[in-house]
């Protein structure tokens, strides 16, 4: 296994780790279509604007609404962010086992977001970005690893 493994576009290998893959989540009572619904969503207090960013026909339309700025972001959304997009990953690499499976194969490789388009949850695209989504792939890795280490025990 590789050192490190880039991810980015749904068709490459590992688009699985992409929040637009198409996995649904059941968060909060709801099933949302991918995690990437539910993230957008979570921007906003307003029932009204969650429900239609999770009805949204795919990812990259409910990424364009949730980051619609007509639409009231809520005020704590800096410091909640990360927290929900690891709540999202948590729930998708839970909830289907065969991407669990797949995660947890990766063994100790660095996860990289690989994208120009995002240097926060990607690494920027010359690895200078701090690619929080590789980061919380790989602090849910090791939840799921002790959790099953647990279970063998």
């Amino acid at each position: 296994m590789s050192d490190s493994i880039k991810f980015y576009s749904t068709a490459d290998e590992f688009g699985q780790f992409s929040n637009f893959a198409d996995y649904s989540i059941k968060l909060r009572k709801k099933r949302w279509p991918t995690s990437e619904h539910y993230f957008q969503a979570m921007k906003f207090k307003d029932a009204k604007h969650q429900e239609a960013i999770r009805k949204a026909k795919s990812p990259m339309i409910a990424a364009r609404m949730g980051r619609d700025r007509k639409r009231p972001l809520r005020k704590d959304w800096e410091s909640a962010k990360v927290n929900i997009m690891r709540e999202a990953v948590m729930a998708k690499f839970t909830q289907h086992e065969e991407l669990r499976e797949l995660l947890i194969s990766t063994g100790d490789a660095k996860l990289i977001e690989h994208t120009t388009n995002d240097d926060y949850w990607g690494d920027g695209g010359d690895g200078r970005g701090r690619n929080m989504l590789g980061q919380i792939l790989m602090q849910v890795r090791e939840v799921l690893r002790e959790e099953e280490s647990k279970d063998l025990n």
